[in-house]
């Protein structure tokens, strides 16, 4: 779900056309799609970017799946896609306490969209699905 203003504090633009899926991985647990800005957050600073300008609309890509620093991020991120990890990792484990759609060990076989692109995370079906 988006909000009204992205983070980087324009109107979210939808895709024009229908999405198609450009990565997948297991899903932690069954959930509905979701949709929101892409974002790569490598670490404590890109969180502490977020805790100033907000992380509504977020799904955040990261790369461990024993990162602690989304910590004060789950409150507010739409999802959660990480290339790493299992679903008893640390990020899977916590997304699943906290209902955020969460796909591990995702790969992206023609490579990752770039920031603030427009995705879907979908949790509904056998595996994780990522969309844009």
């Amino acid at each position: 779900m988006m909000g009204d203003v992205d983070t980087l504090g324009e109107p979210p633009r939808l895709p024009s056309g229908p999405m198609e899926e450009i990565g997948r991985g297991m899903k932690v647990f069954d959930h509905a799609p979701v949709e929101g800005r892409w974002r790569l957050l490598a670490g404590p600073d890109d969180v502490l970017e977020l805790m100033d300008s907000g992380a509504a609309g977020v799904v955040a890509l990261v790369r461990e799946a024993g990162a602690t620093f989304l910590t004060p991020l789950y409150d507010e991120l739409t999802a959660i896609v990480c290339t790493s990890g299992t679903l008893r990792s640390h990020i899977g484990i916590v997304s699943r306490e906290f209902q955020i759609p969460c796909v591990m060990a995702a790969a992206f076989p023609a490579g990752e969209p770039a920031d603030g692109v427009a995705v879907r995370v979908d949790c509904s079906g056998a595996d994780g699905v990522i969309l844009a």
